[in-house]
C-alpha cells in the first residue's frame, strides 16, 4: 500500500473494532460503475489529517473505500433498534451505510467516517442501499449551515458522484446517484443501546457505556453510582443542548427517531429538514409527518422522549431512580441552553436565566407579529440594533451588551438563509448542466457567515479527550 499523504495529525484510532463482534457486521462498499469528485470538505480534512490527500487518492479511498493506513481493516455496518414515529422497530441497522475509519482529531476527539449511499448491506431490508446526488447536495448545504450556526453536527466530508441511474418514488426518475462520506463524532445511536436492552445483553451494555464514556467525555458526575448513571446524565446534557441548537437556528430536522440520535449529542442524519420561513411552531419538514410530531415546536419534547427511551435501555445494568432523576434534569439543561445560545445568536452578552428567558419571549412575540423568521429577525437584531420598530423589544434589549458585530457580513442587505426554493435552486443548474458554482457560491457565503457569528458557544458539559 502506498504511504498516506499526511500532515502532522493523521493519528489512525480504531476503537471501534473492541466492539466489533457484536456492534456491526462485516461489509464490502458496492463497486460503482465510475466515482467522479464532486465535494472534497479540506477544511474537515485538515482536522483529521487528511487535506493532502491527491485527487486520485481521495477517490480510492472514498468512492472505492480502499482501508486508510492503520486503520479498520474494512467497513462495518452497525446494528440498532428504534423508535420510528414512537413505534418501536427492531429490524433497524446500518441499510446503506456503515463505519469505515477512525482517527483523532487536533483536540484529541475520536471520529469517525461513515457513509451514506455505499451500497446494501443485511440491514438494506428492501432499499438498494444507495443516495441520490440530490440528497448529497441537499446534506453538504444542510451541515454547512448548521455548523455555521453554532450547531454540534456532523461534516459533510466528501460527495463522489457513482455513475448509476436512481428511481424514487418522491423525486423526479431517474436520477443521478453519489456515496457521501461524513465525519462524525461517533455513530453510537440510542437506539444502539435499545438493540442491547432488547436482546438482554447485559455484559455488551456495559462495554457499550465504557465505550462512550472514555471516548465522548463530559462532566464527570463523582457522585454518580454506577458508570451508566453518569453516561447517561452527560448524554441529558449534550441531547438538552442540541435540541436548544435546532430552535435557536430555526431549523426542522424532520425526523428524530431514536435511531438518528447520536449519543455524542451530535446532530447527524439529514433527510426531510427544513429552515422556518417564519416563526411557526407548528412548521413540520417530512411530508410523511401527518400528525406534526416532529414538528419545530415539538423537537425539544421528541429529543427528551428519546432520551427516555435511552433510559429505559440502560435498566439492563441500573435501577429506576438515578436514571429518571437525570432524565427530569432536561427541561432546565434545555433552558438554560436556549437563553446562552439565543443570546449568542443576537450578539448579547447574557445577563441572567430569568432576564434572558424573558427576552426570548418578546424576540418570539415580534417574529410572530411580524410575520419573519429566526434568520431575518437575528440578522436585523444583531448586538441590539433596532431595524424593527417595537417598543417591548427595544426596552428588553436596552440592558443588554453587544459582542463582536465589525465584520463585514452584517452590513449586507439581508442574511444568509437556507429556505427550501434556494435549495431548489441550487440543485436545478447542477441537474440541467452540471453546474455547480451556485453549490459552492453558496458555501462560501455561508462559511463567511460563520466567521460572522464568532467564536461557537460550546456544547454543555463540553470536554475533550
Amino acid at each position: 500500500m502506498p504511504a498516506l499523504p499526511q500532515d502532522a495529525i493523521y493519528r489512525p484510532s480504531s476503537r471501534i473494532m473492541a466492539l466489533a463482534d457484536w456492534i456491526g457486521d462485516t461489509v464490502k462498499a458496492a463497486d460503482f460503475p465510475e466515482t467522479r469528485l464532486r465535494w472534497r470538505n479540506d477544511r474537515a480534512a485538515r482536522e483529521v489529517g487528511l487535506a493532502d490527500l491527491s485527487d486520485a487518492d481521495w477517490l480510492r479511498h472514498f468512492g472505492r473505500f480502499a482501508p486508510l493506513p492503520d486503520n479498520m481493516p474494512g467497513p462495518l455496518a452497525l446494528r440498532y433498534h428504534g423508535h420510528q414515529f414512537r413505534v418501536y422497530n427492531p429490524d433497524l441497522g446500518d441499510g446503506r451505510g456503515f463505519t469505515f475509519a477512525q482517527m483523532l482529531d487536533a483536540d484529541g476527539r475520536l471520529m469517525d467516517l461513515g457513509t451514506k449511499g455505499s451500497g446494501q448491506t443485511p440491514w438494506s431490508r428492501a432499499g438498494d442501499g444507495r443516495l441520490t446526488l440530490k440528497g448529497a447536495v441537499r446534506e453538504i448545504l444542510a451541515t454547512e449551515m448548521l455548523e455555521a450556526l453554532g450547531v454540534n453536527t456532523s461534516r459533510t466530508f466528501s460527495v463522489i458522484e457513482t455513475g448509476e441511474s436512481l428511481f424514487r418514488g418522491d423525486e423526479p426518475s431517474p436520477t443521478r446517484s453519489a456515496v457521501l462520506v461524513r465525519l462524525s463524532h461517533g455513530h453510537i445511536r440510542i437506539g444502539t443501546f435499545q438493540r442491547l436492552g432488547a436482546l438482554q445483553l447485559e455484559d455488551e451494555m456495559a462495554q457499550l457505556v465504557a465505550y462512550c464514556l472514555a471516548n465522548f467525555p463530559g462532566a464527570d458526575f463523582p457522585d454518580a453510582p454506577h458508570p451508566a448513571v453518569r453516561f447517561f446524565n452527560q448524554m441529558v446534557e449534550r441531547m438538552a443542548d442540541m435540541a436548544a441548537s435546532y430552535m435557536v437556528a430555526g431549523f426542522v430536522h424532520g425526523v428524530l427517531n431514536s435511531d438518528n440520535m447520536n449519543v455524542s449529542g451530535e446532530s447527524f442524519d439529514y433527510g426531510p429538514w427544513r429552515w422556518l420561513p417564519k416563526w411557526e411552531p407548528g412548521f413540520t419538514a417530512a411530508y410523511f409527518d401527518h400528525a406534526g410530531l416532529y414538528a419545530y415546536g415539538r423537537q425539544p419534547e421528541a429529543i427528551h422522549w428519546n432520551c427516555g427511551q435511552l433510559a429505559v435501555a440502560l435498566r439492563t445494568l441500573v435501577e429506576a431512580a438515578p436514571l429518571i432523576e437525570a432524565l427530569n434534569r432536561y427541561p432546565e439543561l434545555y433552558q438554560q441552553a436556549m437563553t446562552r445560545r439565543w443570546l449568542w445568536r443576537l450578539g448579547l452578552e447574557p445577563r441572567g436565566l430569568e432576564e434572558d428567558t424573558a427576552l426570548i419571549g418578546v424576540c418570539e412575540k415580534v417574529m410572530v407579529e411580524q410575520g419573519i423568521g429566526p434568520d431575518a429577525f437575528f440578522f436585523a437584531h444583531r448586538g441590539g440594533r433596532e431595524a424593527f420598530v417595537d417598543a417591548a423589544l427595544n426596552e428588553a434589549l436596552a440592558p443588554y451588551s453587544a459582542t463582536d458585530s465589525s465584520h463585514a457580513y452584517w452590513s449586507d442587505e439581508g442574511p444568509q438563509s437556507m429556505l427550501i426554493d434556494e435549495v431548489e435552486a441550487i440543485w436545478q443548474p447542477i441537474a440541467e448542466k452540471d453546474d455547480w458554482s451556485a453549490l459552492h457560491a453558496k458555501v462560501a457565503a455561508i462559511r463567511r457567515m460563520g466567521e460572522a457569528m464568532g467564536k461557537k458557544p460550546l456544547p454543555m458539559g463540553h470536554a475533550v479527550a
